[in-house]
């Protein structure tokens, strides 16, 4: 009897092995300062369902508008499928920690709530990036908000699942009507409030590029 064989032991045979992401350092983070707001990213672990489906987005939009507060505030966030990101501003390096795992806790739960199951949510702690001058801002500004382009090839202008449509920094288009109030908050920093802006508003078309 003779049997078939699919591919063997030759070379480039089989699935192509994928490098996993390298996983954040659990390295002491650099000292946060008030003056500076943080790009702040929560990668899910795998096996849950898209992010950007509309009943768990609205859930997870109304974890983000409750997660600011006097110590902590989110100013802007974009939901993907698979991870969240997020521009926050603190007080101190205490309440950036608090703030960041304390919405990745009602994140957690909310998700968790919406698809009732229970289980873990993220798949590492927290990537903190502090955001220094106003070309880094605006840099990651562009970044958060219109990071659908970089995994979405008809990605709208203005992305639904962010806080695009309450931004008021776009060179050609004004903040949309929204019946729902605005899920983030007014910066406080300097960087996030003005001097981002002396490198030009944002145009409706720019592409994410690497934060910096």
């Amino acid at each position: 009897m003779e049997f078939r064989t699919w591919g063997g032991r030759r070379k480039g045979a089989g699935r192509k092995r994928v490098a996993p992401r390298p996983m954040v350092s659990h390295r002491a983070r650099p000292r946060h300062r008030e003056a500076h707001p943080v790009h702040v990213t929560l990668r899910a672990c795998d096996g849950l369902p898209p992010f950007r489906e509309r009943a768990l987005f609205a859930r997870m939009r109304e974890c983000i508008r409750a997660a600011s507060h006097d110590g902590f505030r989110v100013v802007q966030f974009s939901v993907q499928r698979d991870h969240v990101h997020l521009i926050v501003e603190a007080r101190d390096p205490e309440g950036l920690s608090r703030g960041v795992q304390g919405l990745a806790i009602r994140l957690a739960r909310g998700i968790n709530r919406t698809l009732s199951v229970r289980g873990r949510v993220w798949g590492d702690r927290f990537h903190a990036r502090e955001l220094r001058t106003p070309r880094e801002v605006r840099n990651a500004l562009v970044y958060v908000l219109m990071n659908a382009k970089k995994h979405l090839r008809n990605a709208p202008d203005v992305d639904p699942f962010s806080s695009a449509p309450w931004f008021d920094g776009f060179a050609h288009l004004v903040a949309l009507e929204m019946t729902a109030s605005t899920p983030v908050v007014r910066a406080e920093t300097w960087l996030a409030r003005k001097g981002w802006r002396r490198r030009g508003r944002i145009a409706e078309r720019e592409a994410p590029i690497a934060p910096g």
